[in-house]
C-alpha cells in the first residue's frame, strides 16, 4: 500500500462538512500529531470519496500536504450507499458534485471498498512543505 502526500489544493470535494465534526477531528489532530487514516481519492479526477472532514481540517490548520490513497473510482470492487435510510446516491452523482462544485450534504455517501488502508499514522510535520519524496510508506 501506498500513502502519496499531496498538495492540499488539488483536490476536489463533493459533499459539505459539519462543523462539529472538523473541530473533533481538528482536536484529535493535535492531540495525536498525526493523522491516522489517509483521504480516499479517485485518481483520475482527484475527487475525495472518504476523508472530507480530514482533508477539511488539515486545510484549516494550513497543511500543505494531505495523505491520499488513490483508488479507482470505475472499478466494481468499489461501491456507493447512502448514509441515511431511503436515501439513494450514485457513482455518477458523486462524481457530478466533485467535478462542478455543487457540493452534496455532509455525510451523503458512504464508500465500501477492499483493503481500506486505516491506522497508517502520517505525522503531520510530513505535511508541512515538500519533501523530497512524496511517497508514505507505513
Amino acid at each position: 500500500m501506498t500513502i502519496t502526500l499531496v498538495p492540499v489544493n488539488t483536490l476536489r470535494q463533493h459533499e459539505r462538512i459539519l462543523s462539529e465534526n472538523l473541530r473533533r477531528i481538528q482536536r484529535d489532530l493535535v492531540r495525536d500529531g498525526m493523522i491516522k487514516d489517509p483521504i480516499i481519492v479517485d485518481q483520475r479526477t482527484m475527487v475525495i470519496l472518504d476523508g472530507h472532514h480530514r482533508y477539511n481540517a488539515l486545510k484549516s490548520m494550513g497543511y500543505k500536504y494531505v495523505p491520499v490513497y488513490f483508488v479507482d473510482y470505475s472499478s466494481d470492487h468499489i461501491a456507493v450507499a447512502a448514509w441515511r435510510a431511503g436515501e439513494h446516491v450514485t457513482k455518477a452523482e458523486v462524481m457530478r458534485a466533485g467535478l462542478t462544485g455543487d457540493l452534496m450534504p455532509a455525510k451523503t455517501s458512504r464508500h465500501v471498498l477492499p483493503d481500506r488502508p486505516h491506522g497508517v499514522n502520517v505525522p503531520l510535520a510530513l505535511l508541512k512543505e515538500k519533501s523530497h519524496d512524496n511517497k508514505f510508506h507505513p
